[in-house]
């Protein structure tokens, strides 16, 4: 049976097929068929909000298996750990990734839809590895985000990736590192 990914897209106009498949693609050629990784289109992409992103992964949580490694690129992964520090997933979780994560909150943006993050590592299982990477080069979600994600969640390992632009340039092989290391 193989192991199973969630990967979380991030937002804007057409990034699910034409920005952040390449990093599915990159972590599909890194672990090949050991790993199935579920890529959902998320709701309203170009204009996403967070009512119906995280109503469309609680549905995603629904269907994960015990194990299961979550990964969240950009918006993506600013959503997908609010929506786990918010309600966990029923199923016990293998490891939280988030790649170039905007941090909402203190130091960080701000929205009008999504809480500042607070207390986060209290409300995250203790027992699931958390990995967050970002890029050197990143020119759209500045690298503080980055230390703000860190001093939130203490026990996080951090990854910072000299000369890495928002996309990690379309190479996953850090991450994809890290999961078999995990698993």
């Amino acid at each position: 049976m193989s192991k199973q990914i969630l990967f979380v897209q991030g937002g804007g106009e057409g990034v699910h097929d034409a920005w952040d498949d390449r990093l599915v693609r990159s972590l599909e050629r890194e672990l090949g068929r050991e790993y199935t990784i579920l890529y959902p289109r998320m709701p309203d992409e170009a204009d996403p909000r967070y009512s119906s992103w995280k109503a469309a992964l609680l549905d995603e949580f629904d269907d994960l298996d015990d194990g299961t490694i979550l990964i969240g690129h950009s918006l993506g992964g600013a959503i997908l750990i609010h929506v786990l520090v918010e309600q966990r997933p029923k199923r016990m979780l293998g490891a939280i990734s988030l790649i170039a994560a905007p941090f909402f909150g203190g130091g960080g943006w701000q929205s009008d839809e999504i809480e500042p993050l607070t207390v986060t590592a209290q409300r995250l299982p203790a027992d699931v590895p958390v990995h967050l990477y970002h890029g050197t080069a990143d020119d759209i979600v500045p690298i503080e985000h980055l230390q703000l994600y860190a001093k939130a969640i203490p026990q996080a390992t951090i990854h910072v990736l000299a000369n890495r632009d928002h996309q990690l340039n379309n190479g996953l092989s850090d991450v994809a590192r890290d999961i078999r290391d995990v698993f």
